[in-house]
Formats: structure tokens, sequence, C-alpha cells
């Protein structure tokens, strides 16, 4: 199987992997983001003994078997007799003295789970080894917040990691080279259902549509990720009816903090706080501030930023006792179709675009780089209404305004004209106008104005 992207994060675990001495390295990151194909990418580039263990929610003694039947395998010993995971641990790092051996914990909080002080364990092991072993040390896990908790001043293992890899979803780039053939719009819609998550990609069938991909993966009665949302919030959050009610109104556009409390039905506003909390913990919803006022708690506002998720409950869980008794493709046609292609996709499509000025941004492709990207919050006095503009970027001569349509005609100068008007009339002044358009557009840049289309996003 194609290994795809990750440069940076196989430079980075590759470099831990291959120094001289001893090193330590966390790889965490939700679930499916593909943690463990990127240590087993960077473990095939290098020359040295490999001992990489799943960790099982079983017992000490199971943990310390399988480990230890590993182990021997790859130090061409006769099976190992540790009944307990210290003094394999132990003898591990003894071998790595006389020569290079990388050892992996996958799922570590499982073994965390089941082997008292482990942490400890862990720490001894590495101070008393430090100056005379060449251990490679990878720790790696999908329950963040236990992950986070190894990196904490309170934590014995705190200044022992050498190297962390906070794992995040590909962007929307990245996402397209698991399916290269469809069309830059069919790309933009891909990417809108199944994110950055690289299991999810991996699925997506080139000989179907975008259509047919949907339905035979996430809408169908029975389908690959028909139960992927409801599965992953269910081994993290306990009462998973909460995370249902929060989930539910932001998938339907309510994005701030009241509008979230008086649409769910969750009981209390600390009830609400912790739901909140615990699902940016988790990497599905974000935070947001305007960035032009990133300290008015009053404009924040949340959103859900895990594609899949969003999906899942803008159709298949609000539209659940629709899709029981439909035939699957009259369900999407009914319930799925004109909303995903006249609403959702082109919300999402603003995604896209903000992630395109962030790649060019940061491999040096703009002219000056912007500091800050993010919506913009307005009040007219004049009109008494106010609104977020939703993409814009600051760099030291001011802002640069950027408008998003995903519609299947050009953008005309009567459109161009119309947008900046609005903007200059809620007293913006920007000192560039920047347009990305699905269908292109009928006419040519004036002045500071930047047009971009698909093709552009994708070269």
């Amino acid at each position: 199987m194609k290994f795809i992207a990750r440069k940076e994060e196989r430079k980075r675990l590759g470099k831990a992997l291959a120094a001289k001495g001893q090193t330590a390295s966390l790889v965490y990151g939700r679930r499916r983001v593909g943690k463990s194909e990127l240590i087993k990418k960077c473990l095939t580039e290098v020359e040295c003994i490999k001992v990489s263990y799943e960790c099982k929610q079983t017992s000490e003694a199971n943990n310390a078997e399988s480990l230890g039947r590993l182990a021997s395998e790859a130090l061409g010993l006769p099976p190992l007799a540790f009944t307990g995971i210290e003094a394999l641990l132990e003898f591990l790092f003894e071998c790595a003295e006389r020569e290079p051996l990388v050892l992996v914990l996958d799922e570590y909080p499982y073994l965390r789970a089941c082997v008292k002080g482990l942490d400890s364990i862990l720490q001894s092991l590495i101070d008393r080894h430090r100056d005379t072993s060449q251990m490679k040390l990878v720790l790696c896990g999908s329950y963040v917040d236990v992950m986070k908790l190894l990196l904490e001043e309170e934590n014995p293992l705190f200044g022992r990691i050498d190297l962390t890899i906070d794992l995040q979803p590909m962007d929307y780039y990245d996402s397209s080279l698991f399916y290269p053939t469809f069309s830059p719009g069919d790309k933009v819609r891909l990417y809108s259902v199944f994110g950055g998550i690289p299991q999810y990609n991996r699925l997506i069938d080139p000989g179907l549509s975008v259509r047919e991909n949907i339905i035979e993966l996430i809408t169908a009665p029975g389908s690959r990720l028909e139960t992927e949302v409801s599965m992953y919030l269910g081994s993290e959050i306990r009462k998973i009816s909460n995370a249902n009610e929060v989930f539910e109104a932001l998938s339907q556009g309510y994005a701030r903090y009241g509008d979230l409390l008086a649409q769910s039905h969750v009981s209390s506003g600390p009830t609400m706080v912790d739901v909140l909390t615990k699902l940016a913990n988790m990497g599905l919803v974000r935070r947001e501030a305007p960035i032009n006022a990133p300290d008015n708690r009053r404009k924040a506002s949340y959103r859900i930023i895990d594609q899949l998720s969003l999906f899942y409950y803008r159709y298949v869980f609000r539209f659940s006792s629709q899709r029981a008794v439909l035939d699957q493709d009259v369900f999407y046609d009914r319930y799925v179709q004109d909303d995903l292609e006249t609403q959702y996709v082109p919300h999402q499509f603003e995604e896209v675009c903000r992630q395109y000025l962030l790649r060019q941004n940061r491999r040096g492709a703009l002219e000056v780089p912007f500091d800050d990207i993010g919506r913009y919050s307005y009040d007219d006095p004049a009109t008494h209404t106010n609104g977020e503009f939703d993409v814009v970027t600051w760099d030291p001569r001011g802002y640069a305004f950027y408008e998003a349509k995903f519609r299947g005609k050009p953008i005309d100068r009567h459109t161009i004209n119309d947008e900046i008007k609005q903007v200059e009339a809620t007293g913006l002044s920007c000192h560039t106008y920047g347009f990305f358009s699905r269908a292109g557009f009928s006419t040519e840049p004036k002045g500071n104005e930047i047009f971009y289309t698909l093709e552009d996003l994708y070269r």
C-alpha cells in the first residue's frame, strides 16, 4: 500500500530513530489518523533491531508474554519467560546497550492501565540507561488526553521525551492524493465529506462517483463508516447523549455558546463547557474567536472541524427515521443531494480555501506572508446589522479579504464589485481582495484583486 504525504512527520521521527544514543518519542492523535502507519513507514527506513508491539486491553502477564514473544523473534533468542513488564523492559534496555534497538509501544494507554506505575518504570529505565543505551523508545496512543498527561510537569516522564508528534488530520491537498483521478470539484466534495483521515480516504473507490461513494460508505444501512462517528465518541465520552445534542445543534449552524445551550437539551452550562472541551480535545470541534476581536468571549463560536462527524450529524443522525424506511438512493436524493451541493459543500469550500492560503503562506509563496488568518466580525450601526467575513488574513500591510464561491457559473464583474462594496460598507479596509471560484471568472482582476480557480488549489 502506497504511503501518502506526512513528509515533515516522517523526517522528524526518522531523525529520532536514526540518532545516536537513546531517544524517547511520543506520537499521539485521534483514531484512524495514521499514527501506526507513520511509525511503520519510518521503521522501514532504519537499519536496527525493531520490536513493534500493539498493547492489549488484557492483563500485565498477557502483555508481557506477547511482547516477550515479539522481542525473542527480533533478537533471535529462545522464547523469553518474563511474567512482568518491568523485568522485560529492563532486559530490552540492556540489549540496547550492545546495539541500537527500536521499541514501539503502540496504544500505550492500554498497557499503562494494566501495569501500575508504568510511567515511573519507564522514567527510571530512561534515566538509568541514558548514557549507555541506544534504545529508541516510541510511545503511541489514540487516547489523546492520556497521552498529553505524559507531557505534564507532574508526570514522571516529564522532561524525558525528546520528540512529540501530535498527528493531525491531513489538509485538503494531501487528502486529495488518495483520490487523484477525480475532478477538482469532486475532490472538494470528497474532502467536504470524508475530511483528512487517511483510513476513510483509503476506502474511496475511484470507479464510483462521489454520490455512489457516499452512499456505499456512509448513508446506506450497514455501510462501512455508518457507525464510525458514534463508536469513536462512545469510546471517549461517558454520556454520549450530551455529545449528540451538541453535535446536532452545531451541524445545523448554531455556533455561539448561548445558542448551543438554548437549542440543545444539555442540562447546564458547566455540562456544556465539559462537552465542548472534550470534543475540542478530541479534534472534532474548534473554538474560534474573530481575528479582529480575539479576546471577545461573546463573539467566540464553535464549529465542527471533522468533516465526517459534520456530515453524519447533518444527514444520517438527523434523518435516521427516514433512512430506516427509505431505499438508500431515494434517501440520498431526498435528504442529502440538494443541501449537500447548495449549502454543505459551499461552506466546506471556505475551509479548503483557508487551507490553501495557509499552505501558500508556509511555503513562502505569498508576496507578503500573513501573521494571522480567521473570521472577521463586524457591526454596522447604520443598518443595525452584524456578521462575519469567513476568510480574512492580517499582515504588516493590514487586512486581506477572501471570498469563496462554489457555484456552477463564473463570477462576473458585478458580483466582485458588490462584494467589495459590502466589505467597505462595514468599515473594513483591505489592501487585497481575493476570490476563489469553482467555475472560474468572466472578467479579469483589477488593481488589488486576485483570482483563484479550482485548478490553482490542486497544482
